[in-house]
């Protein structure tokens, strides 16, 4: 593919989320201070996995849920990996991945992109992954206990997932409405689900997954107000792999954080310690 074409191709796309230097050509991302924040993204949670496996994805098979235009998928193939599919449930955002792993040069054997529902698509076909990753997907979504367990199936063993999250204490899942008319957003109901840090916890061990919380150190937070505040993280999952080995910065799955005031979290955990008791007042009904 010539420069010409590259650039027709790139200009062809209504809309780029990730910015991707293609053969010397980039992709005019749909807002540029996302270019900060995606290289602080890949620095926060994809550079820790990396290191979990000592410095390569080499021999690994990565799932990408809701690819977008492959970026983290090259990410992965750019660091080794044998082989990455990316599921996205957008025709568009599978035609920019497999466009961007062309103009890359990544050898087809190592790399698939296929368009549907990620809860029908069969991707037994394709499993086991040692690696799936959970970008962006988690808040768009109505079920996402059905996520983890559709995951657990096909997964050996690392899961990241980079969600937006509520500011609650404890495991709780708000749900609002959101529009289909997004390229970025649900695609199944217009109801999706915001969960807290620890129902992201209590939703992984469930399927025999042990987790830390990614604490956010960005150099550069333009782009990135949600992780500043606290309202958005990762979080590292494994069945296997040995977690303490991280020498990424990590934070607590509970306590107060700015956003609530400290006697709220207090008469929280005083709650669950009365319970805990079964004090009478905090019984639960027919006990």
């Amino acid at each position: 593919m010539d420069q010409e074409e590259i650039r027709a191709k790139i200009a062809s796309f209504p809309r780029w989320h990730y910015q991707f230097d293609l053969a010397g050509n980039l992709t005019p991302i749909f807002r540029e201070k996302w270019i900060v924040r995606h290289r602080e993204r890949k620095r926060y949670f994809f550079d820790p996995v990396v290191q979990l496996f000592g410095g390569s994805l080499k021999g690994k098979r990565v799932l990408d849920l809701g690819c977008n235009a492959g970026f983290w998928s090259l990410n992965a193939a750019e660091a080794g990996a044998d082989f990455v599919l990316g599921v996205d449930g957008r025709q568009m955002h599978a035609d920019q991945a497999n466009f961007v792993f062309e103009v890359k040069g990544i050898d087809k054997s190592r790399y698939d992109f296929v368009v549907g529902n990620l809860y029908d698509v069969d991707l037994s076909k394709w499993a086991p992954f040692d690696v799936v990753f959970c970008f962006g997907l988690m808040y768009h979504i109505a079920k996402p206990v059905n996520l983890i367990e559709l995951i657990s199936r096909v997964n050996s063993d690392v899961l990241v997932i980079d969600t937006g999250i509520i500011r609650l204490p404890g495991s709780f899942l708000r749900y609002r409405r959101e529009s289909t008319n997004d390229p970025r957003a649900t695609m199944e109901y217009e109801l999706v689900s915001s969960p807290t840090k620890e129902a992201i916890r209590d939703m992984v061990q469930n399927f025999g997954y042990q987790g830390v919380v990614l604490k956010p150190e960005f150099s550069d937070w333009n782009g990135s107000k949600r992780y500043k505040i606290g309202l958005r993280r990762a979080f590292l999952c494994a069945k296997k792999a040995d977690l303490s080995r991280l020498t990424a910065p990590t934070e607590p799955w509970d306590g107060p954080t700015q956003w609530f005031h400290a006697p709220i979290w207090w008469g929280y955990k005083a709650v669950q310690a009365a319970r805990a008791a079964n004090l009478p007042l905090f019984r639960s009904p027919g006990t």
